[in-house]
Formats: C-alpha cells, sequence, structure tokens
C-alpha cells in the first residue's frame, strides 16, 4: 500500500488541490530533468546523433510498459490527443452507410476528428447519452452504448472513464461487441492511463492515446499512443525524416525512403526527441510504474471512501462503486443545493476542483490527505438549507 507522496512535489499548503484531471501537479524529479535540459543546449556539442533515437526509446519503454503492450514500437510520441486521432480518422476504413458509435458528451478531441469524417466520407455518427436517472447511471450508459453498436458500426470511440464526471465504461464489454460486427475500438485514455490500470492485451483496444499533463504527471504539449494491427501498414498525416525507415543512419538520410519506421512509429509527431519534454514525459512515466497505477486507485479509494459516505447522506449522488473509477469522481448537487453557492466556498477555502456542467468534478492524488478531503466535505455541509 502507497502512503502519501506529497513531498515529491511542490504543491502550496495553503491550497486543497483535487483537480488532477485538470493538470497535475510537477514532481520534483520531473522537473529537475527539465531544468537539466533546459540547460543542455547550451553546449550544443553535448548532443549526439544517437541522443535522438535514446530519447524516444525510452520513452516508448516506459509507456509500453505501462500498458502493457508488446514492445515500444506499438507506441508512438505524439503533442495531442487531436493528432493521434486525426492519424485514425485518416485511416479508418469506413464511408456512406457505415456510422461511428461515441459516448457522448465526450472531451471535443474526441469528436471533432469523427465529424470531419460526417462531412467528408457521409459517415454517421451516434451520440450515445447517459441516462437522466439519479440509480444506476452508469450500468444503463454502458447498455446503451452495447445496444447502439449494430453491423454498420465500423468504429467505437470512447474514453476507459468519462471525462467530465468520471463514469468507467466496460471496455472488455465493448471490445466483444465490436468483435461482432468488425467494428475498431479507439480510446481517449487522457483521464485514466497513468491513475487506472489499462492493459492492451485485456482490452485489445486498435488505438489508444493519452495526454502526458494530466494523470501521466508530465508536461504539455507532450502525449503517446499505441496502434495495432488495424494500423500497421496505414498512412501518417505527417511525413518527417524520423518516421522514415533506417532515418537513424544521419550520413544517408539524403538517400530518401519510400517505407516507414516499424509499428507504430509511422505516426510519431516530428521532432519528437524533444530533448526537454521527452525526457520529462519519460521519468514522470518512470514514476508512475514504480508506484503502479493499482495502487493509485487504491490509495485514492482508502481515502475518498468515507467521505463519500458522508456526502451521499446529505444527499449528494455518486455513481455505482462498479461504474466509477476511484482517482475522478463526480459527485453531483441534489436539488436543494445550489452549485454556485458550493462553488462559493470551494473559493473561499481555496478548494480546487472542477465544475463539468451538472458536476463537481473531484480528482485526488497520491499527494492528497485526510484533511483535504475533510475540507471538501465541509464545504458540501455548509452549504446545505438551514
Amino acid at each position: 500500500m502507497l502512503n502519501n507522496q506529497k513531498d515529491l512535489f511542490n504543491l502550496p499548503d495553503d491550497i486543497t488541490y483535487l483537480n488532477c484531471s485538470y493538470m497535475s501537479p510537477m514532481l520534483k524529479s520531473v522537473a529537475e530533468v527539465g531544468v537539466r535540459a533546459l540547460y543542455g543546449k547550451e553546449d550544443p556539442t553535448s548532443v549526439k546523433p544517437e541522443d535522438f533515437f535514446k530519447n524516444i526509446s525510452a520513452l516508448r519503454a516506459e509507456f509500453a510498459k505501462l500498458i502493457n503492450a508488446k514492445s515500444g514500437n506499438d507506441c508512438a510520441i505524439v503533442p495531442s490527443v487531436s493528432y493521434a486521432l486525426a492519424n485514425v480518422a485518416k485511416n479508418l476504413k469506413a464511408g456512406h452507410g457505415n456510422n461511428i458509435v461515441i459516448a457522448d458528451e465526450q472531451f471535443p478531441s474526441n469528436v471533432y476528428a469523427w465529424k470531419e469524417l460526417e462531412r467528408e466520407k457521409g459517415i454517421e455518427l451516434k451520440y450515445v447519452s447517459a441516462p437522466n436517472v439519479k440509480e444506476g447511471r452508469g450500468k444503463l450508459w454502458n447498455e446503451r452504448i452495447l445496444e447502439t453498436i449494430d453491423s454498420n458500426t465500423k468504429m467505437v470511440a470512447t474514453g476507459h472513464v468519462h471525462w467530465a464526471d468520471g463514469t468507467k465504461f466496460n471496455l472488455s464489454a465493448i471490445r466483444e461487441r465490436a468483435d461482432e460486427v468488425g467494428a475498431i475500438l479507439v480510446i481517449d485514455g487522457t483521464q485514466s492511463i497513468g491513475a487506472l490500470p489499462f492493459d492492451v492485451q485485456k482490452f485489445r483496444p486498435d488505438a489508444v492515446v493519452a495526454s502526458g499533463y494530466k494523470w501521466l504527471m508530465g508536461p504539455y504539449s507532450s502525449g503517446v499512443a499505441y496502434f495495432g494491427e488495424y494500423f500497421r501498414d496505414g498512412r501518417p498525416i505527417e511525413n518527417n525524416w524520423m518516421n522514415r525507415l533506417n532515418s537513424e543512419d544521419f550520413r544517408n538520410l539524403i538517400n530518401y525512403q519510400d517505407e516507414y519506421q516499424p509499428g507504430a512509429i509511422r505516426y510519431e509527431v516530428g521532432e519528437s526527441a524533444n530533448f526537454i519534454l521527452t525526457p520529462m514525459l519519460t521519468r514522470a512515466i518512470q514514476q508512475i510504474n514504480e508506484w503502479k497505477p493499482e495502487n493509485i486507485q487504491a490509495y485514492c479509494k482508502n481515502l475518498t471512501a468515507p467521505f463519500l459516505n458522508e456526502l451521499q447522506n446529505i444527499g449528494i449522488i455518486v455513481e455505482d462503486e462498479a461504474y466509477r473509477a476511484e482517482h475522478l469522481l463526480g459527485l453531483r448537487l441534489p436539488e436543494h443545493m445550489v452549485m454556485e453557492d458550493v462553488k462559493k466556498r470551494f473559493d473561499a477555502e481555496r478548494i480546487f476542483v472542477s465544475i463539468r456542467g451538472n458536476s463537481i468534478r473531484v480528482s485526488p492524488h497520491l499527494y492528497n490527505g485526510k484533511a483535504d478531503l475533510r475540507r471538501l466535505t465541509e464545504c458540501f455541509k455548509v452549504s446545505r438549507p438551514a
């Protein structure tokens, strides 16, 4: 069991930060890597040709370990979710008469790419909305997704958890249903990978992407992706020198190559060796691999469980345990509570969470302790009518 890890961060002592789903605080060790890398360019002779490839290989290897991919060659370094999903969109084998099933109200990056396909190729988008119920919401939502997938579905696009409220999707069941109709499964893991166990051997996704600056604890403008067999021979949205075969040989770069690097590397962004961001994200994922996502889930569950019971007793609506993640919780207010009043209490007490629609998104991590959850809980209690 992990202990509190706040000493590994530089979070201010006068705030309660329960908002890792917005942006993680920087680990001291990751900041140190970034500072060293920043000053490293003072002497460009210290950067050797082989360093370009050592940098990216190390990051791919750590991400492959995190998601249980067979090889780092199955992974690619990307600057954003939208970049990776643009590669998916370019290589999706679908057209008029086919459809894409997506969980409704996802983060826009996992929608806009498919809307473009709707306009260009006439592919129908089927949005599956959450049911408007107080109990059994997650279960019903999952059932609706499975029911919506049909013989014309070519792709299912969702997160492992919903970004706004932490509702967990049953990826094993969705994968099984997608197999029945010959559809691929594409996952935005930004709000889950790093804090919630994710195994590509178990879920068998065709593509996965995660931004680096949230649960991967890395810097902004960095991310990682996984591309499965469906995309092995695809064409990337970008042609750069490093994603071409034999690019490691600097002396022969003008012997232009038609072939790409093996596996998912063809989908990698140009300048992926970024000598500041790439080592920082590598160090961050190394730390996560040391902690292990299952231990992060267990820590968050033990931390929040007693306080969730208190909140439910005063009318706060929380998703059933089987259909929620422990690191990202959507708290829905009962009718007698006013969102603006609760938000004012948070502001006054310097408690940082996110308001997403009618859900208060609470996302703890290893730097949080019982005192943080106590302060949060008291804000809801004060907000109750006399």
